[in-house]
C-alpha cells in the first residue's frame, strides 16, 4: 500500500504521515528533508551567480548521511529548500530516490508537495492536508520555541505565505490537490484527532477498493 500525503508547510502532513507509517507498519519518508538537505548544502552560495549549478551538484551527490532532521528544521533552511525545489534539474536528480522509496515491496508512506501528483500518482490513498496560514505559523513558532529559538511571528507568517506562493507557482512542481486526493483540514484539529481522521480516510478508501474488487460482475 502506497500512501501519499501532500500539503503546505506546517499543515501537519509530516506528523500525520509518520503516524500513518507507524499505524500501518510502513516505512516513511519525509521528502521535504531531501530538498532541505540540498538547501543546507548551498546555503553559503545563496546570493552567488552559480547557486543553481551548486544546488544541482548537491542534489546529484546527496547521500543519506546528509539527511539529518535535527539540522534541517530552521525557517532559513525551509526557505532555501523552496528555492532549490524550483530548479528542474534538482527535482529530476531527487526523483528516482523518492520513486524507489515509494515503490518498494510492501509499500510506503511519503509526504511532500507532489507525492500524489508526480512521485506516486498511482498511490492507493492520497491525502492533501491543509490549514490556514495563521495556524501553521503558530505551530511552526511553537516548534522553534521548543528548541530554544527566538521567533518573530510576523516574519514567520510572511515566510510561510511566500513559500506557499513559490511552491504553487513552481513550473517544475506538482503542488496541488490531485483529483483523487482526500482533503483534510487540520486547522481546528489536534494531532490525535487529525491522525484518527487520516486513518479513517485510509481505511475507508482501502475498504472501498476491496469491495469494488470483490463485487460480483453483472451478467450481460
Amino acid at each position: 500500500m502506497i500512501i501519499a500525503v501532500d500539503g503546505p508547510a506546517a499543515s501537519g502532513k509530516g506528523t500525520l504521515a509518520s503516524g500513518l507509517g507507524r499505524h500501518y507498519g510502513l516505512p516513511y519518508l519525509d521528502t521535504g528533508l531531501l530538498y532541505r538537505a540540498v538547501g543546507r548544502a548551498v546555503e553559503a552560495y545563496e546570493a552567488s551567480d552559480d547557486f543553481e549549478q551548486r544546488a544541482i551538484a548537491a542534489a546529484l551527490t546527496l547521500d543519506e548521511a546528509d539527511i539529518e532532521p535535527e539540522y534541517l528544521q530552521s525557517s532559513k533552511i525551509g526557505s532555501l529548500a523552496s528555492k532549490v525545489a524550483v530548479i528542474g534539474a534538482v527535482r529530476s536528480a531527487l526523483f528516482d530516490y523518492q520513486r524507489d522509496f515509494a515503490t518498494q515491496e510492501g509499500g510506503a508512506v511519503l509526504d511532500g508537495r507532489d507525492i500524489g501528483t508526480k512521485i506516486a500518482p498511482e498511490a492507493d490513498v492520497k491525502l492533501f492536508i491543509q490549514a490556514d496560514s495563521k495556524s501553521r505559523m503558530e505551530r511552526r513558532a511553537r516548534q522553534f520555541e521548543a528548541r530554544g529559538q527566538a521567533v518573530d511571528r510576523y516574519a514567520l507568517y510572511h515566510q510561510i505565505e511566500e513559500r506557499d506562493a513559490r511552491d504553487m507557482l513552481n513550473p517544475n512542481g506538482g503542488f496541488y490537490k490531485a483529483d483523487d486526493a482526500h482533503l483534510l483540514d487540520t486547522t481546528l484539529l489536534d494531532i490525535e484527532a487529525a491522525l484518527r481522521a487520516a486513518i479513517a480516510i485510509v481505511d475507508g478508501t482501502m475498504a472501498g477498493k476491496a469491495g469494488s474488487l470483490e463485487a460480483p460482475r453483472k451478467k450481460l
